[in-house]
């Protein structure tokens, strides 16, 4: 015996429970930053470690020890960045960290350079 349409109807889903009604251990915990990273807090590291570069650089006498200066005073940098960043305000941590990989790069290219002309500056 073939049944009728008006039986054939798709299973119910159940109804959802409104959040209010439901026990406060039933919703996914929300985890918040400590300490968020601000665009201040980029800006003032990157600030500060620019001026730590410039003031670093001018102890160099030629460029050759203009270039070993900036590399001691960025993996200074690159501490103080760690130590930020696991102690500190992680948005100055980004800033320290952007301005000394840059600090890097810079060094890396006059070397290059350098070294395309013949020279190997840093010995």
């Amino acid at each position: 015996m073939p049944m009728a349409p008006s039986t054939l109807r798709p299973p119910q889903r159940p109804t959802s429970v409104s959040p209010t009604a439901a026990s406060p251990y039933s919703q996914r915990p929300r985890y918040r930053e400590p300490h968020q990273v601000t665009v201040v807090g980029v800006l003032a590291g990157a600030g500060v470690t620019l001026l730590w570069f410039i003031v670093t650089m001018l102890l160099g006498v030629d460029l050759r020890s203009t270039l070993w200066v900036t590399i001691v005073a960025g993996v200074l940098a690159a501490a103080v960045s760690f130590l930020l960043a696991r102690y500190g305000d992680r948005g100055v941590a980004a800033g320290v960290t952007a301005v000394a990989g840059t600090a890097f790069a810079v060094v890396g290219l006059v070397v290059e350079w350098q070294l395309l002309n013949g020279t190997w500056i840093l010995w």
